[in-house]
C-alpha cells in the first residue's frame, strides 16, 4: 500500500477537522476520509454549548480555559464566522429535586453557578413555564455554531494543503501489528499514522480489526425547528440540572454489556433541554436509547412525542412548534473523559474520539496532541491516553 501521507484522520466532524488541520499547521502531509459530503453526525445536532465552567479537575479545569479562550479567536484564524457569543445557560430544576441538593452537584466546577429562584428564572426566561420548576443552576455560558466552526476548520485545513475524500471507512488495513491505512469497499488509503476520530463508529470500526476498546455511544434523538416557521426567542440555552443521560453513559459502559450486538441495555431517557441558533433554528431535545447496534431501527413517531411531552413542562410555546426529528450517534467513556492517543499494543494506531463535551474540548486538545506528536511534550495528553483503561 502506497503511503503517501503522515497522518490518515478518519471521520470529518468536529473532531477530525479540528485534528486534521491542527495536524496539517504544524506541518504534516494529512489525509482526511469522511463518508458524508454533508455532515449527517453528532456535529450537525449538536447544541453547540461551550460549558468552560464545567472543569472539576486539574486537567478539565486546563482544558475549559483553554477551549475558552480558543474560540474566542477562532473566527479570526480561520477566518470564518463561527457564531461564537456569550449565551446564559439555565439548567432547569425539577419539582421533585431540591435546590441545595442539586447545588451540590456543581460545587466542584471552576466556576460557582447562581441557584435561581423561579420568579429570577421566569425574567431570565420568559419561554420557561414556572408551574413545573424549582428554580434554576444559572452560569455565564458560551456557544458557537458547529457546523460554522467545522466548516473553518476544514477551509483552514483545506488552505494549508490537506487532502479531504468523501468515502466510507469500513476496516484498518495492516503490516502484522502496524496500521498501515484503512479501506472503504472500493479503495485503500496508506499513512505512516492513523487516528480515529469517528466518534459512536469508533468502535465498530475497531472492532472489525478484533480490538475491543472501552468506548461507548448512545443513540441522540432530537427534534429541529426551521427558523421560518416561528417567531419566538429564546433567551437562554436550557437544560436539565440532574440529566438522566449522565446516569445512562455510567450504568452501561461495560465491556460485558456490550458484547453482544443487537441489545438495548437500558430503557431511554428525555433531557428536556432547547438551543436556538443565530439563524433562528431551535434543537430540542434529547432523547438517548443505548442500543448497541450502531444501525439499529428505532421508532421516530415515539421519540418525537416522548421530547415534545416532557419539553412541553419547560418549555410549551416551542413543544409545540412543527419540527423534523433527528437521530446520530455520541460517543462515551466510562470516566467521562475522552481517549486521546496510541492505541496499546498496535503500531501507528490512535484514538482520538469519546468527547461528551466536544465545543470545549476538542479545540485545545486537537492542538496538544499535534504539537505532541510533532515532539513537543505534554503533561495533559498521557492522562487521556487509552491505556488509562482496559483496551485489549
Amino acid at each position: 500500500m502506497a503511503q503517501t501521507y503522515d497522518w490518515l484522520v478518519v471521520g470529518g466532524g468536529l473532531t477530525g477537522a479540528a485534528l486534521a488541520y491542527e495536524l496539517q499547521k504544524v506541518g504534516f502531509r494529512v489525509l482526511l476520509v469522511e463518508r458524508h459530503v454533508f455532515p449527517q453526525g453528532a456535529t450537525r445536532f449538536s447544541y453547540g454549548g461551550i460549558p468552560y465552567w464545567s472543569g472539576t479537575t486539574p486537567l478539565t479545569q486546563q482544558l475549559c480555559r483553554e477551549g475558552i479562550a480558543l474560540h474566542r479567536q477562532l473566527s479570526a484564524e480561520l477566518e470564518v464566522d463561527t457564531e461564537f457569543r456569550e449565551l446564559p445557560l439555565l439548567l432547569t430544576i425539577s419539582c421533585s429535586d431540591d435546590p441545595v441538593a442539586i447545588a451540590k452537584l456543581y460545587a466542584s466546577c471552576a466556576i460557582a453557578p447562581m441557584i435561581l429562584g423561579v420568579e429570577a428564572v421566569r425574567q431570565m426566561e420568559p419561554l420557561i413555564d414556572p408551574r413545573y420548576i424549582n428554580g434554576a443552576v444559572h452560569f455565564a455560558h458560551a456557544h458557537a455554531n458547529p457546523l460554522a466552526l467545522l466548516a473553518g476548520y476544514l477551509k483552514g485545513f483545506q488552505a494549508r494543503g490537506g487532502t479531504v475524500i468523501h468515502d466510507a471507512v469500513v476496516k484498518l488495513c495492516f503490516d502484522k501489528r502496524r496500521v498501515v491505512g484503512v479501506a472503504s469497499s472500493t479503495a485503500e488509503y496508506g499513512a505512516e499514522q492513523v487516528v480515529l476520530c469517528a466518534g459512536g463508529w469508533t468502535r465498530g470500526i475497531l472492532s472489525t480489526a478484533g480490538i475491543t476498546c472501552p468506548i461507548y455511544f448512545t443513540h441522540a434523538e432530537l427534534l429541529e425547528i426551521a427558523p421560518h416557521s416561528h417567531n419566538l426567542h429564546l433567551r437562554c440555552m436550557v437544560m436539565p440540572a440532574n440529566p438522566a443521560r449522565y446516569q445512562l453513559e455510567a450504568d452501561t459502559a461495560s465491556e460485558l454489556l456490550w458484547s453482544v450486538l443487537g441489545e438495548e441495555l437500558s430503557p431511554p431517557s428525555v433531557d428536556a433541554g432547547a438551543i436556538q441558533l443565530r439563524d433562528g433554528t431551535i434543537r430540542l431535545g434529547q432523547l438517548s436509547r443505548v442500543l448497541t447496534d450502531p444501525d439499529a431501527t428505532v421508532n421516530a413517531t415515539e421519540s418525537e412525542h416522548l421530547i415534545r411531552r416532557e419539553t412541553a413542562r419547560i418549555l410549551p410555546a416551542i413543544a409545540s412548534l412543527p419540527a423534523t426529528w433527528h437521530r446520530c450517534l455520541v460517543a462515551y467513556s466510562h470516566d467521562g473523559l475522552p481517549l486521546v492517543g496510541k492505541v496499546p499494543r498496535y503500531q501507528g494506531l490512535h484514538l482520538f474520539s469519546g468527547f461528551t463535551s466536544p465545543m470545549v474540548y476538542v479545540p485545545p486538545l486537537a492542538r496538544r496532541f499535534a504539537q505532541y506528536v510533532s515532539g513537543t511534550e505534554d503533561s495533559l495528553i498521557p492522562q487521556l491516553a487509552p491505556d488509562r483503561l482496559r483496551l485489549v
